[in-house]
């Protein structure tokens, strides 16, 4: 069937429109998108364009409407967003390789196929956006660090949908190539949930070459160092605890791959509970991403919301009992609270919003309410810290955020985690003594020893 050109003409809120067109170069077909930004367009419509990676036709980036809304959600000023790739083969049962090939003959390609293509762009673009004058179309440039990639695992799980494991090579500042291991869902594909170091289990190669290891020493996600580094926040606190006997206690809402868990565990000797929606989540982190729940890591599947306020409420009421957790077949997961015991050292969250709409955002909005942070609150030791990771979708949501946490903690402090994106927020139950924080002692030896200083020295009071 014919495409009607006028169906382009007017822009329409959160429109998505895929079709074939045949390559103006091979006559191959070419697989066109075109997405409407959600917000109201202005009276001069801006269009842009962008051609998808050659064999990444099948990432979810660029294959599917999340992905396509969190790539014209990046260019807020873009009220129309056209994609234009290989047409994704319908069966590949090997699994598909991508490796980044950038050379002079393929520089030249894509500069030809961008000006061949623009004639059917500006058909594309709407009747607004030639009526002002403006006929230039720019390409924009996807960039990620990605130089290959192969998928390792796909699978469903029933809260948060279609995932898939990847191993990646990564651009490298270093001599020795880098390669690490992510877990993304189709729900918000441009986000990584986790991502760990892997290694060539026997001598070197790349990716599709050679069988991978996992190197669980260091924290290589963007973000979770610098949310371990707020512990030096009590560092004196926490080796007093040790000293006398006791074991560091962790809770962390939000598994995904497990890395946070594990490092707390391996690295810094604290006994950890973890709290995940889906099941088949942690089952990912266990064969994939090296969680070993047992003794020391225990973990149970439940909504972190509902989790923190219960666990709020017993704690209060001196009372622990078991709560509204899913049964599950898994032996190693936790199915009663009570496995908590006492309070905690440390809260830390990692939950972002399923709201593709709003682009990527942490935390869920609903995690913001005065009853889930008090819970958090009462949940903690009188000298414990409440962490979580922070991507903030606009200021208003930033000043909200710190409005709420100030009316229940006492102190809170921030570390930019210099991606631009990201910050790692920390409430304290009670004032942290200047003097005794940053105190050299075992504690903080093996933190520093583990993670950089750099994160610890930037943690600023806010």
């Amino acid at each position: 069937m014919a495409l009607d050109r006028a169906t382009f003409e007017a822009l329409v809120p959160s429109r998505f429109i895929t079709f074939t067109f045949p390559n103006p170069i091979s006559g191959q077909l070419l697989r066109v998108a075109v997405l409407d930004s959600p917000t109201p367009a202005t009276d001069s419509p801006r269009v842009a364009a962008m051609l998808v990676p050659h064999h990444r036709e099948h990432d979810w980036i660029f294959s599917t409407l999340d992905g396509h809304l969190q790539l014209l959600l990046s260019s807020p000023s873009i009220s129309r967003l056209i994609l234009a790739g290989d047409l994704p083969a319908a069966d590949h049962c090997s699994p598909v390789i991508y490796n980044r090939s950038v050379n002079a003959d393929t520089e030249s390609y894509l500069v030809k196929l961008q000006g061949n293509l623009m004639p059917l762009l500006l058909a594309l673009s709407p009747k607004s956006f030639a009526e002002n004058g403006s006929l230039e179309i720019p390409f924009l440039s996807y960039d990620d660090n990605v130089i290959g990639s192969v998928i390792v695992e796909k699978c469903v799980g029933s809260c948060v949908g279609e995932m898939l494991v990847e191993d990646v090579e990564i651009e490298s500042t270093e001599s020795k190539r880098e390669f690490r291991r992510r877990l993304r869902f189709k729900r918000m594909p441009n986000l990584i949930q986790t991502e760990v170091s892997i290694v060539p289990a026997v001598g070197s190669g790349g990716i599709g070459e050679v069988e991978f290891r996992l190197d669980l020493g260091v924290l290589v996600h963007p973000y979770l160092a610098p949310m371990a580094a707020s512990l030096c926040l009590i560092c004196s606190y926490i080796e007093e605890r040790i000293r006398t006997g006791f074991t560091p206690k962790a809770l962390c809402v939000g598994v995904g791959g497990g890395a946070l868990l594990s490092f707390l565990q391996t690295q810094l000797g604290f006994e950890v509970f973890g709290v995940e929606a889906d099941e088949i989540v942690l089952s990912v982190a266990e064969r994939y991403f090296g969680l070993e729940v047992g003794e020391t890591i225990r973990v149970f599947v439940g909504d972190g919301i509902e989790v923190i306020e219960k666990i709020g409420c017993r704690v209060m009421e001196r009372n622990l009992g078991s709560f509204g957790v899913h049964e599950v077949e898994n032996p190693c997961f936790m199915n009663d609270i009570n496995q908590c015991g006492t309070k905690f050292d440390v809260i830390m969250v990692d939950l972002d919003s399923s709201d593709v709409c709003n682009g990527v955002s942490a935390p869920p909005l609903d995690f913001v309410q005065r009853s889930v942070l008090l819970s958090a609150r009462s949940a903690l030791c009188k000298l414990g810290i409440f962490v979580i990771n922070v991507i903030p979708p606009n200021r208003s949501f930033h000043e909200m955020l710190i409005h709420e946490f100030r009316e229940v903690f006492h102190e809170l402090y921030e570390i930019d985690v210099g991606n631009g994106e990201n910050y790692v927020l920390i409430a304290t139950v009670s004032p942290i003594d200047s003097t005794l924080s940053g105190s050299e002692n075992a504690f903080l030896v093996k933190l520093k020893r583990s993670i950089s200083g750099a994160y610890m020295d930037s943690i600023r009071k806010i």
